[in-house]
């Protein structure tokens, strides 16, 4: 199922302990303006940006089950140095903004912004049992016209657990030569030709899953974006609650996951 509105808002709605696992990525702060009033984000200050996602995942810890695990991947930016925009880029138009928040107090322009952490550390703070950070290393990672520092090419994915014991089946993310699975995963970046230029690989989420629940559990995505983790779980034989606050976006996930039947659309 697939509900249209902000995640706060229908995660409020949804009933305790509803479903076993929640795999997500939800915006980028100062990275994208993704046309949506009370869109995730562009908040003036970067603590802003970070108690609105502990808001959001304070709830999304309640409706999981007590034995329920929360697979978050997140990337860090740079400050903005003060500037207001941000020009387009040939490769990916979509990185324009004339929106920008204002460096953070505290750091300095070009000061990589520690926002993973950051926000790790909150829902630590909050209530979470942080268990892992997995490396997301990206082999065809987009190049970057930097020369003062290394390319990035990686992002976390948090592992976080609302209970100190939860389900995780390890023998079902094995690495081929049979050793319990390590903390960076090599997976490429999949262009998507739908109208969401930021997308889940599938290989991403799929040991997640894999390893967090059974057939025909429910899997959350509070920021469901094109629906790669509903297709995922549909494939594995799980089952799906996505939220997306774009009208645009959950229409496209509907289509590809052949559920336009099954969008309900949530007023504030």
């Amino acid at each position: 199922m697939i509900f249209e509105g902000d995640a706060l808002s229908i995660l409020r709605r949804l009933p305790d302990e509803s479903v076993q696992c929640a795999v997500t990525s939800p915006p980028y702060w100062g990275l994208r303006d993704y046309n949506s009033a009370d869109q995730i984000g562009l908040e003036p200050t970067l603590p802003q940006f970070l108690n609105r996602l502990t808001a959001v995942f304070r709830e999304v810890r309640r409706v999981l089950k007590a034995d329920g695990v929360l697979w978050l991947n997140i990337g860090d930016g740079y400050t903005s140095g003060n500037r207001r925009w941000r020009a387009p880029d040939k490769k990916n138009p979509a990185r324009a903004m004339d929106v920008r928040p204002d460096t953070p107090d505290g750091l300095k322009p070009k000061d990589l912004m520690g926002i993973p952490w950051r926000l790790a550390f909150a829902l630590q703070d909050d209530g979470w049992y942080l268990r892992s950070d997995i490396i997301w290393n990206k082999p065809n990672a987009m190049p970057e016209s930097v020369k003062d520092r290394p390319t990035r090419s990686h992002e976390y994915v948090f592992m976080l657990s609302k209970s100190e014991r939860y389900y995780y089946n390890n023998d079902a993310i094995r690495d081929p030569n049979g050793r319990n699975r390590r903390s960076v995963w090599d997976v490429h970046t999949q262009p998507f030709s739908g109208a969401h230029f930021a997308t889940f690989p599938p290989q991403l989420i799929e040991p997640c899953v894999v390893s967090s629940t059974r057939k025909g559990d429910i899997i959350l995505d509070p920021f469901f974006g094109s629906g790669t983790v509903g297709l995922v779980a549909d494939q594995l034989g799980r089952r799906y609650a996505g939220i997306e606050i774009n009208p645009s976006y959950a229409l496209l996930a509907a289509r590809r996951l052949s559920a336009e039947s099954r969008v309900i659309r949530v007023a504030a």
